[in-house]
């Protein structure tokens, strides 16, 4: 294969080391090519350079977020994706079944590649304003969070988790309206039938399950959401400390199977303040009262809405996936 290997060295787990064995092991079956990330968007750029020159695959090695720009250059291209965990939490590559270590998942990767068809299935992704994500779009609440995250962005390389609940405490305390509804959604499912959901707090709107880790647990809040399934949506009505207790335990409960209990697929799953609604390809978000809502998108703060725009895009990525995990997440075949 002729591959490119973009590099954030700022990523939270790359170092020199890592860098080096990872380019040294691709090297030894495949033409490769490194570039570093050097500015917000320029993954995105990279990954439209690969495409144009025709190269087999991308593979990245740094966090969530430069994952994400590569996806957004190589979406609807042939050019495939390849993860590599460089971050500080890697909720993608550690959801597509890649081993948490970015040296040990080059085997994988490697592995993968030497299958049938290279490994790669065709995935879907979702879309928020023309903006794609491989895992979720968050908004309101979780977004005002990574906002909080990203102004301190050099404490998150340090911290990590611990940096990520204390900016959670301190949104919700003090940096995040907890009385005055923040957004509506309007929800349109597989077969055209349309959800209304109003008094919005913290929505989830999910490409695939979980919505993040918390040490070496999934935080699952609608299992069974994956790569070949339409978009699923959590909603919060509330986020009261009770209610938020609640979404915590349930979705990190090993076993669970399912955020509410058993519920008809497409229909909201109820439980207090928290709404569940699997099967959904379209999502209108409209803020309530004056302020827009903020949104992010695989854990990268993108900006404040008042009306914001969502779809589910089958068949838009070929990506590289574990042997141990092929056929789960795709088409279920090789491209």
């Amino acid at each position: 294969m002729r591959i490119l290997l973009v590099v954030n060295e700022s990523a939270s787990s790359v170092t020199l080391r890592a860098r080096v064995v990872i380019q040294k092991s691709l090297a030894a079956d495949h033409q490769v090519t490194v570039a570093e990330t050097s500015r917000p968007g320029h993954a995105a750029t990279l990954a439209q350079s690969a495409v144009s020159k025709r190269l087999d695959a991308v593979v990245v090695l740094g966090g969530d977020g430069t994952v994400n720009e590569t996806a957004n250059g190589l979406a609807g291209s042939s050019t495939a994706l390849g993860v590599l965990p460089g971050g500080s939490t890697n909720v993608f590559a550690r959801t597509i079944g890649m081993t948490n270590d970015p040296i040990e998942a080059t085997g994988e990767l490697l592995s993968a590649m030497a299958s049938p068809g290279g490994g790669v299935e065709r995935v879907g992704l979702g879309n928020a304003g023309g903006r794609k994500f491989l895992f979720h779009c968050g908004i309101g609440f979780d977004a005002a969070v990574v906002e909080q995250v990203e102004r301190r962005s050099h404490l998150k390389r340090y911290l990590g988790h611990t940096f990520f609940a204390y900016s959670a405490i301190r949104t919700w305390a003090t940096g995040y309206d907890r009385h005055h509804p923040h957004f509506s959604l309007t929800l349109k499912d597989l077969k055209g039938r349309n959800t209304d959901l109003d008094d919005g707090y913290f929505a989830i709107v999910m490409n695939t399950s979980p919505y993040t880790f918390v040490g070496e647990r999934a935080f699952d809040l609608a299992p069974g959401t994956d790569l070949s399934s339409a978009l699923s949506v959590v909603q919060l009505k509330s986020i009261s400390a009770p209610t938020l207790g609640m979404l915590a335990a349930r979705s990190l409960r090993r076993g669970a199977t399912s955020l509410h209990g058993p519920s008809r697929r497409g229909l909201p799953g109820y439980a207090g303040k928290a709404l569940l609604v699997r099967d959904v390809s379209r999502v209108s978000a409209v803020a309530v009262g004056s302020e827009p809502f903020p949104y992010q998108v695989d854990g990268e703060p993108i900006g404040r809405a008042r009306r914001l725009e969502l779809r589910w895009e089958p068949d838009a990525l070929n990506l590289i996936v574990p042997v141990t995990t092929a056929g789960r997440h795709g088409n279920g075949s090789p491209v």
